[in-house]
């Protein structure tokens, strides 16, 4: 049997899905991270330059939603993408945001300071993430340890008003091998960066939620760092914070 990447995956996606329809979907992506709302197509003909008639994009986002990439919650309602549409923005449709100098330099100086400690390198480092991405940050390591910061964030998401979802998440912090469990499956080599969204999670309660890990390791320690909150995280600010602050992580431990 052939393996096919998820690399290739994306590629045959992009294949199958016309400019326009790619085009369309962005938006529905960009706007639904912004919004946490549905999104209908006049919303799309009003605030994107779609270069088409509202009628068109209806069309289209009916397509898109017969594909698979888009899915209407209510009759009268608009479309929110589905994991596989959230997985192609991030691959090949969405534009990083770069870490301004002033960041950078913000990031590696608070965590660089206990650059002798694992324990306090990770409780930095998942206060600097919760504090740029304003949501919560959570690293694990295989002895067994747990670190989060920006609990808080998430109380201001609406996809966590549902109070089981919540309490389930909040309940999932004191749970040590749920997270190595989750993560474990997903970190390989140094800086290996993984999203994980939905079922992927390891848990129905956590459907609507979603995360962004990078691996790192030492001569002590081996885990993953990053942030949980709703399966439509800021991605292009997520990912490039998330990946920065696990290099910064494997470029201290390295020199240990």
């Amino acid at each position: 049997m052939t393996n096919i990447s998820s690399r290739d995956i994306l590629v045959l996606i992009m294949a199958e899905l016309t400019q326009r329809q790619l085009q369309i979907l962005k938006a529905v992506v960009d706007e639904y991270i912004e919004t946490a709302e549905p999104v209908a197509s006049e919303t799309l003909d009003k605030k994107y330059n779609m270069g088409v008639s509202p009628a068109t994009i209806r069309n289209e986002m009916v397509k898109l939603t017969k594909m698979g990439y888009l899915k209407q919650p209510h009759t009268s309602a608009g479309r929110t993408p589905t994991a596989v549409a959230l997985k192609l923005y991030i691959g090949k449709l969405m534009k990083p945001k770069d870490l301004s100098v002033a960041e950078e330099v913000s990031v590696k100086q608070n965590i660089w300071e206990h650059r002798t400690q694992m324990e306090k390198i990770l409780k930095d480092a998942t206060l600097a993430l919760s504090k740029y991405t304003k949501t919560m940050s959570l690293a694990a390591t295989d002895e067994g340890e747990v670190y989060t910061s920006g609990v808080g964030n998430i109380l201001e998401m609406p996809e966590f008003y549902d109070i089981d979802i919540t309490k389930h998440l909040l309940d999932t912090l004191d749970q040590y091998n749920f997270w190595w469990n989750v993560l474990s499956k997903y970190t390989g080599e140094k800086d290996t960066l993984s999203v994980i969204m939905g079922e992927e999670l390891g848990s129905s309660f956590l459907s609507p939620c979603g995360g962004v890990f990078v691996h790192f390791s030492s001569p002590s320690h081996s885990g993953a760092i990053g942030v949980v909150g709703p399966a439509r995280l800021n991605y292009p600010r997520v990912i490039p914070m998330v990946r920065y602050i696990g290099s910064l992580i494997n470029e201290i431990s390295s020199n240990w």
